[in-house]
């Protein structure tokens, strides 16, 4: 009983938790931070978004099967969090960066299964390295603009960055999620 009242919690939890789907054009608003808790824990910190990627796969155990393999960059709306005393509109550009940045890591991690991965027997051997690297090069960029950026404060390196990701969207656009 305890078992299956995890797996209801786990499910209503992925039904009801508010994801945004990235989608070219469409921006984030400050309506969409809807956490109430500052999970970074500093008093100079005026916005947290909370997004990364999510993966289905359809597989066979059969080795030699075709595998599909969907991946989304999303924003969770209810983890992502700001103090509405601070904000304002620079601030949500940086912070949509960081979701753009989500999504050129997104696009990096589509190239390297389209390339690498076409049975299930690929998948089975090589989809979750081909992840944690990706993830993991993710999860440092992610540090070094926040890092660089002064989390926005600095606006010339938040320019720099904005190019640069501009940049990286467009080199990678074949990989745009169908």
């Amino acid at each position: 009983m305890k078992c299956l009242f995890v797996v209801c919690l786990l499910i209503t939890n992925i039904l009801f938790s508010q994801k945004i789907v990235w989608k070219e054009g469409v921006k984030l608003n400050w309506n969409n931070f809807k956490s109430n808790i500052n999970n970074q824990r500093g008093t100079n910190v005026v916005a947290y978004t909370n997004c990364g990627w999510i993966y289905s796969v359809v597989k066979s155990s059969n080795p030699k099967s075709p595998v599909t393999i969907k991946i989304e960059t999303i924003f969770n709306e209810d983890k992502s969090w700001k103090d509405a005393k601070k904000i304002n509109d620079y601030i949500l550009g940086h912070e949509q960066k960081h979701f753009d940045i989500a999504e050129i890591f997104a696009r990096k991690l589509r190239k390297e299964v389209q390339e690498k991965i076409k049975t299930s027997g690929d998948f089975n051997k090589n989809f979750q390295g081909i992840y944690h690297r990706i993830s993991n090069d993710y999860k440092s960029f992610q540090v070094v603009y926040d890092k660089d950026t002064k989390h926005g404060m600095n606006e010339a390196k938040q320019t720099e960055y904005d190019r640069t990701i501009a940049e990286e969207l467009e080199n990678l656009k074949s990989y745009k999620a169908s």
